[in-house]
């Protein structure tokens, strides 16, 4: 557990949890901690139950807030993509009046960016440093959206060039996290709105306007996985579609060639009657004049087939 006072936007290291426990006078305290400290919090700061259960708990967590007696329970989740599949990884704040506690199980890219944005905005107080979390937890979806986008317009242009059986389960695939990334983008919504409309008394009035923002881009980016899973039915009308365009080319191919040797079939099954009455047998230049016969009737009709573009 790392614990810091921040005082505008400068991080002072703290070796002495108990000092957390009043306020500084100037500044707040972050502590940026993991599941395992939650054991040595919860009694100093009082954390709920419920809340201290939420973060220890193994199943996944639901996008909320809490409010409680002393201090707020707010659960994010951060996005990460890594080409191959969408990582959702819960951020469980604690913001008190003069405190705010980070607690997560896994490493948290936006913790780690707020810092400079802590230092360029000479940030002072936990409400603040809430903002630039949530802001940054919900720009993030938008990196990750262009990602998906591109490789969405990539999967389409290999389906157009050249149809492969994986291609389906690609398609299936990126659909079903698209639509479970729209699915727990609903309540992340509720909780940004909730920040931006309910009076709460531990977020200034005025910083509290800027939530509507964070909400306005939640909207969009539900939006915008809204138009991607369109993109990913579209997609998979396309994969079928060149799929049946493709086993119609191959039959257009072998009905070409079935039909082209339909009279080579014919010549040979006259000539292989064995009648002794046949002229042609016993011609010293038969065989040869049938084998050219052959030959010509199979060019000309793939000639005219090349000339309809059948083939």
């Amino acid at each position: 557990m790392k614990i810091r006072l921040v005082d505008a936007g400068v991080f002072t290291p703290v070796d002495d949890i108990q000092m957390t426990l009043t306020a500084p006078a100037s500044g707040f305290y972050w502590l940026d901690a993991d599941v395992d400290d939650l054991a040595e919090l919860q009694p100093l700061f009082s954390l709920h139950d419920l809340a201290v259960e939420d973060c220890l708990s193994e199943e996944e967590q639901r996008p909320k807030i809490e409010i409680y007696e002393n201090h707020y329970f707010i659960v994010v989740n951060s996005i990460r993509f890594d080409d191959e599949e969408i990582f959702l990884r819960a951020l469980n704040i604690f913001l008190g009046r003069h405190f705010i506690i980070t607690v997560t199980k896994q490493k948290i890219h936006e913790l780690r960016t707020v810092k400079p944005l802590l230092w360029e905005d000479e940030v002072s107080t936990p409400d603040r440093f809430l903002y630039l979390l949530i802001d940054l937890v919900t720009d993030n979806y938008f990196s990750v959206g262009d990602r998906i986008e591109a490789r969405i317009e990539k999967l389409e242009e290999d389906i157009l060039i050249h149809t492969k059986k994986t291609h389906l389960s690609e398609i299936i695939g990126l659909r079903s996290e698209i639509l479970w990334l729209k699915k727990v983008l609903g309540p992340q919504k509720e909780v940004i709105n909730t920040l931006n409309k309910k009076d709460l008394r531990l977020i200034d009035d005025q910083l509290q306007k800027y939530f509507s923002d964070i909400y306005e881009n939640a909207v969009k980016i539900s939006e915008t996985f809204e138009t991607y899973r369109d993109l990913m039915g579209n997609l998979r009308e396309a994969y079928q579609s060149s799929i049946a365009n493709r086993a119609n080319e191959i039959m257009r191919v072998f009905t070409a060639i079935t039909t082209i040797f339909i009279p080579l079939t014919l010549i040979t099954g006259i000539y292989g009657m064995n009648f002794d009455n046949m002229p042609e047998l016993h011609w010293e230049y038969s065989y040869y004049v049938v084998i050219g016969v052959m030959v010509f009737a199979g060019l000309l009709m793939f000639y005219l087939f090349r000339k309809k573009d059948w083939i």
